[in-house]
């Protein structure tokens, strides 16, 4: 019963740095002038997209495994693009 927790705050905690590691990319990236207006609204539009995502699990029946899953899918192609930028 508890193993199921576990592992979703494991998988929440990895979210959380993830996600850090790509706010900083993209924060040294407007820091150095490398940033641009397409990457500002698409930061945007990535959070109201991944947010109706979620809700849509949820609405589904969906688990907060699976939100979370859903969650760290994005945010890793996040760090993949800007990466190769």
């Amino acid at each position: 019963m508890i193993l199921p927790w576990m592992k979703l705050a494991a998988d929440t905690s990895l979210l959380a740095m993830e996600a850090q590691a790509v706010i900083w990319t993209r924060m040294m990236q407007i820091a150095s002038g490398r940033g641009s207006a397409a990457e500002n609204m698409l930061m945007v539009t990535e959070k109201v997209s991944a947010f109706a995502e979620a809700a849509m699990t949820v609405a589904a029946g969906g688990s907060a495994h699976k939100v979370v899953r859903g969650y760290r899918r994005h945010v890793r192609a996040n760090a993949r693009r800007l990466r190769h930028k």
